[in-house]
């Protein structure tokens, strides 16, 4: 699979200095973590979750939750768990494997990675892994475990993303601490942790908070203070770090028509493409704002509960042309390289040592989500994402 691959190869030239690369189940687990992109939750409960999984997949969907936690009320578990076995026997009949996102399932407590790893039978082999949620150095272990079990019973590796969500990870007097232990259990099984996930919801239901369609997780204080200290904790550029995924957006219009009827009209130009521009912000400026923002922050991907905001997650992270030429400029110095260079665009100074980790990682992101064509923008690949 890869990033904008339902796209017609002449539509990725059009758009791509260099085109994402293609990946799998199977890609080492930083490239994994990257590549996640917008990793889409859908309830385990729905009756046409196949059909779902397809659908999502044709629209450049790459990563999905299977989600028997939250979304769920507890009577319904064990509905969820026989659905989420049919669907995957339903997709393994299909034999159209590789058209499949990286699927994971999300669970409530550590027998369920065992039994559904159990029921799944030969399907096994289209899960990718688990998610892990409320993940502390006390409930942790357990599911950590049962992973390392499902693997040897599946006999193929299973990955795991832990979600940090818990209340001892946002006091202020068990912050450090509880975040410190949370790393210490995860950095044993790090050659299976793709990604670290961030559960805004849960942090702020501890305060009784909500944030507004206006506001950006960065808006709330208490919020953005958590995040800042997770990607302090797990999220170092020194080999140590790991990728932490952006937060959720809670909101969506009533049905997919977030941006589409503005967007029909491509190539953008003149007075059409100010319109739209300006209707795109008009829906989407808070969730942009925070995409941006997760970024500057550190964090990569995000967790989305709606198809509408794939497309947007997916199209910001998508290298520009500027980015790749001072990060290609940066790692040509070598790595033993300093000194100062001016930006082949001529509006900023590189310094190489400063900068090295920040082009390591744009690199990288440039592999799995390409590098735009220079003139290429967002409300291009965004117009192309949902096309």
């Amino acid at each position: 699979m890869r990033h904008y691959g339902h796209l017609s190869p002449a539509q990725r030239r059009a758009l791509f200095h260099q085109e994402p690369a293609e990946f799998g189940p199977d890609s080492p687990v930083r490239t994994l973590g990257v590549a996640l992109g917008a990793t889409l939750y859908s309830p385990a409960t729905r009756t046409r979750l196949a059909a779902d999984i397809r659908k999502q997949a044709a629209a450049g969907v790459v990563s999905m939750v299977l989600c028997l936690e939250d979304s769920i009320s507890d009577a319904e578990v064990p509905g969820a768990e026989e659905n989420l076995v049919k669907q995957f026997g339903k997709l393994m009949r299909e034999e159209r494997h590789a058209d499949l996102p990286l699927l994971f399932v999300r669970v409530r407590v550590p027998e369920q990675i065992t039994s559904l790893t159990s029921r799944l039978g030969p399907a096994v082999d289209l899960l990718t892994g688990f998610v892990i949620p409320k993940f502390t150095a006390d409930s942790g272990p357990a599911f950590l475990e049962a992973l390392t079990g499902a693997e040897v019973m599946s006999g193929r590796r299973l990955l795991a993303m832990p979600v940090l969500e818990s209340p001892e990870l946002l006091h202020l007097e068990t912050r450090a601490e509880a975040l410190t232990a949370a790393a210490r259990v995860v950095d044993k099984y790090r050659d299976r942790i793709p990604a670290v996930r961030l559960g805004v919801t849960d942090f702020c239901s501890v305060y009784g908070l909500r944030r507004s369609p206006e506001m950006t997780a960065y808006d709330v204080h208490l919020v953005a203070s958590v995040i800042a200290d997770v990607v302090n904790v797990f999220g170092r550029a020194d080999g140590t770090g790991y990728t932490v995924s952006g937060p959720v957006w809670e909101y969506f219009r009533g049905q997919e028509r977030m941006f589409k009827p503005q967007l029909r009209n491509s190539p953008f130009s003149g007075r059409a493409e100010g319109l739209r521009r300006r209707l795109i912000e008009r829906d989407m400026d808070s969730l942009l704002q925070e995409i941006e923002l997760d970024r500057a922050n550190g964090l990569m991907g995000k967790t989305c509960i709606h198809p509408s905001h794939v497309a947007p997650v997916h199209a910001l992270s998508v290298v520009s042309h500027e980015e790749f030429s001072d990060a290609a400029d940066i790692i040509g110095t070598g790595p033993d390289g300093g000194g100062v260079l001016r930006s082949a665009y001529t509006n900023k100074m590189n310094e190489v040592k400063p900068h090295r980790a920040w082009a390591e990682r744009t690199l990288l992101r440039a592999e799995m989500f390409g590098v735009a064509r220079d003139g290429v923008d967002f409300v291009d690949l965004l117009a192309a994402g949902v096309e």
